[in-house]
């Protein structure tokens, strides 16, 4: 059984996460602040943890680097917070995805089947991945039916790739491909993703496999 831990101030929100995760036959712990979770984290080890931002003692991004600090447990993060750049920072800190409250729980609960598939996949991590009609070899740089790309186009996609169904935060994208002098140049992650669709999605105007996320990042939707 998937161990859940949801870290919330809100004792409703811990309530009916805990009722609708269980009737989904999740096991769930909860914690209302973040010395709470971080312990828990520890002494439970838990399969995923829903995080909250807004905690009462510690900010939900050092809870974070907290549990990043030993573990690669996936995390979704809960914001009601309207600033973008909160969601940003949790993700570059290395949390997996981002829900904003209000939030409806079939979008919750879509995210946690999301993301506890991409761990499960990592363990038996592919050397492949389809993109509309082609098959991509991570392994050997190659794609089916001719297509070419540079090695920038080459570095960006793999990254998103390697992180089937999570968001990539811009910051980390521009990071890796292009340097840290280069954080805000979002145009260049515009420009790429652009001719990335034209080349693998099957209609680029209306991209199924390699999503953008305004203001925040992009997806790779196996």
């Amino acid at each position: 059984m998937t161990r859940v831990l949801v870290v919330d101030d809100e004792p409703q929100i811990l309530r009916a996460m805990r009722i609708n995760l269980a009737a989904r036959h999740y096991e769930v712990a909860v914690a209302p602040d973040g010395a709470t979770a971080l312990r828990q984290a520890a002494d439970w080890h838990p399969d995923l943890v829903i995080l909250d931002l807004g905690l009462p003692d510690i900010d939900g991004v050092d809870v974070i680097h907290g549990l990043r600090g030993w573990t690669q447990v996936p995390i979704i993060v809960l914001s009601g917070r309207s600033d973008g750049h909160d969601k940003v920072d949790a993700l570059d800190a290395g949390a997996d995805d981002y829900v904003t409250k209000p939030f409806g729980i079939d979008e919750l609960l879509a995210r946690v089947r999301a993301v506890t598939r991409r761990a499960a996949a990592l363990t038996t991590e592919s050397a492949e991945a389809r993109v509309g009609d082609h098959v991509i070899d991570l392994v050997g740089k190659t794609i089916s039916g001719g297509v070419r790309l540079t090695p920038t186009e080459w570095h960006f996609l793999e990254l998103l790739l390697r992180n089937p169904g999570k968001l990539v935060s811009q910051r980390q994208l521009l990071t890796e491909v292009w340097g840290a002098s280069y954080q805000k140049e979002t145009h260049y992650l515009r420009q790429y993703m652009a001719q990335l669709r034209r080349k693998l999605e099957r209609d680029p105007a209306h991209p199924v496999h390699l999503l953008t996320e305004p203001g925040m990042g992009y997806r790779f939707q196996p």
